[in-house]
């Protein structure tokens, strides 16, 4: 039997190497099973999210400039401001389906997202899914960060207005100037410290988001209105037409469902955290809800500023950069402030601590989620360049939408394992040793996952390669399936891996009975009876639901 012994209590052997390892390895990290404390299912005193916290999550992740860009960078491609809105509206309600159903994982068991991909795609072939997941999720971080550092040059701007005329020392095709750079710095700085905050700690933030950047989304709304005659406002029609119009609305339709695709795979991550199994419900009503008035407020700006600046801003940071009078830039410095709190919870919740929890389930010996984070930043803000991404709105498109081509086939195959195959029931400790029913091969990898992701991705590849080299040209049925790419890939692997399984079904992972992290109760809830089981070392009582609800009254 392994030891449960902490890594922190060996003794350590070498040199100078050997003795900075040992400093690093973390005191929670486990020598019996790869996690940590971090890594662990969250106990019972750390189940601090209510309903009203994932209302509060989901408002102020909608409410930010990122939020506004979306309809608006459809318009800059040709769409009318009614087509981009409805566009964004139905993915949002497509995207919040499937963040609902991944989500009940990790209300559930209350482990994350790389924990949960043991079950579905092996213990160690789902290192290559946290790695992919990861990958996207530091990307994210930088294109965030990005936009952060955008709110803090807008606040200099409204201080200091002679920093609108700091000369450009960077480099012609550096795609970032000096101006942006010395933002990036300062927003570099401040938002270091953020990470420090823990994850259930972070509702606090979320609340304070989700009172002030609703009142700045209505304030931009509420001037622009003031200043444009209604009927130039909402004169504006699609420059497409015919199949044109259709297919750019649904190229539009997957890049915004795209921009949502790595939370719909690690929304585990956040839902560990709900005192209930029901709490991240509410998110089926109000991720739509509040994507669709965030999206409003963007049309209207966008479309306002076409007006009066006779130029199509989809960027709201460079609409209020606009306001140079005394009091506008008043009211700019306050808009800009609340967009950079904004943009900094947004960061921390849906990337750095994503990609962080990443890396702790790749590295639990030395890397807990605090450190992740800082790891993240780091890589995300520097070394990816950001500013190479966002050079305009049909690059912000390409971007959103390139990576769900592995992402769809991703959660796919994690709802088709949860809810058709496993049927809900897993046994949680399993998922930690690496030698456990999880494991499906002496390879740790479970093939039937491994041929379904192919199935998902690999038609949609060659529809993807000319978003990355604009000189590639394929036919338009390869283009026309690549836009319709994320209901290909999550239903294709979805239902694929379900043949799979029922046709060569993987007996050994099947249990009886769900096991829960509280393992002194187990609760069976399709038995009427009671049953004692072994498990590890400890005989356990396994109980209906109605006898464990009798039990809490």
């Amino acid at each position: 039997m392994q030891s449960d012994k902490p890594i922190s209590q060996t003794e350590p052997s070498g040199g100078i190497w050997s003795r900075t390892l040992k400093r690093l390895q973390l005191e929670s990290a486990n020598e019996g099973r790869r996690s940590n404390a971090d890594l662990d299912p969250v106990p019972i005193s750390r189940r601090t999210w209510r309903t009203h916290n994932f209302v509060m999550y989901w408002i102020s992740d909608n409410f930010s400039p990122s939020g506004f860009r979306n309809a608006a960078s459809l318009m800059d491609v040709g769409m009318s401001w009614r087509d981009s809105l409805l566009c964004v509206t139905f993915a949002q309600v497509i995207i919040a389906a499937v963040i609902v159903l991944n989500g009940v994982w990790g209300s559930t068991y209350h482990v994350n997202f790389s924990v949960q991909a043991r079950a579905s795609f092996g213990f160690y072939f789902s290192y290559l899914m946290i790695i992919m997941r990861m990958i996207v999720g530091i990307f994210w971080y930088g294109i965030n960060a990005y936009t952060g550092a955008e709110c803090v040059r807008s606040m200099i701007y409204a201080i200091w207005p002679s920093f609108h005329n700091v000369a450009n020392t960077m480099a012609s095709n550096a795609n970032i100037d000096t101006q942006m750079m010395t933002a990036y710095v300062v927003y570099f700085v401040i938002v270091v410290p953020m990470h420090m905050i823990p994850m259930h700690q972070l509702r606090w933030l979320f609340t304070i988001k989700a009172i002030t950047t609703p009142i700045i989304g209505f304030a931009l709304m509420g001037w622009t209105v003031a200043k444009v005659d209604a009927s130039q406002l909402w004169a504006q029609n699609s420059t497409l037409k015919g199949s044109a119009l259709g297919w750019a609305f649904m190229s539009g339709l997957y890049a915004n469902i795209g921009s949502w695709s790595t939370l719909a795979v690690n929304v585990p991550d956040f839902t560990r955290y709900a005192k209930s199994n029901d709490a991240a419900y509410i998110t089926l009503f109000v991720l739509p809800a509040t994507g669709c008035l965030v999206t409003f407020f963007g049309v209207v700006v966008a479309q306002g500023s076409r007006i009066l600046y006779n130029t199509l801003l989809w960027d709201p940071l460079q609409f209020i950069d606009m306001w140079t009078s005394r009091g506008g830039r008043a009211a700019a410095f306050f808009c800009a402030f609340f967009f950079l709190i904004s943009q900094i919870a947004v960061n921390i919740a849906a990337n750095s601590v994503s990609a962080a929890n990443d890396l702790n389930c790749l590295f639990p010996k030395y890397i807990n989620i605090r450190r992740g984070q800082l790891i993240v930043a780091v890589i995300g803000s520097w070394a990816l360049t950001p500013w190479n991404i966002l050079t305009g709105a049909p690059a912000f498109l390409s971007f959103m939408s390139g990576y769900s081509v592995w992402l769809g086939p991703l959660v796919g195959i994690l709802l088709s394992d949860f809810y058709l195959v496993h049927k809900r029931k897993y046994n949680v400790w399993e998922l930690y040793d690496s030698n456990g029913i999880y494991r499906y091969n002496k390879w740790g990898t479970n093939w039937r996952a491994f041929i379904a992701f192919f199935i998902g991705w690999v038609p949609l590849l060659p529809g993807f390669i000319p978003t990355v080299n604009s000189h590639i040209t394929v036919s338009a049925g390869v283009t026309h399936l690549y836009n319709v790419a994320y209901f290909y890939g999550t239903l294709s692997a979805c239902f694929s891996y379900w043949a799979l399984c029922k046709i060569w079904p993987a007996k050994e992972t099947y249990v009886p009975y769900p096991v829960y992290p509280e393992t002194d109760i187990i609760e069976a809830r399709d038995s009427d009876e009671q049953e004692s089981i072994v498990y590890g070392q400890e005989q356990v009582v396994i109980t209906s639901a109605e006898d464990e609800k009798t039990k809490e009254s």
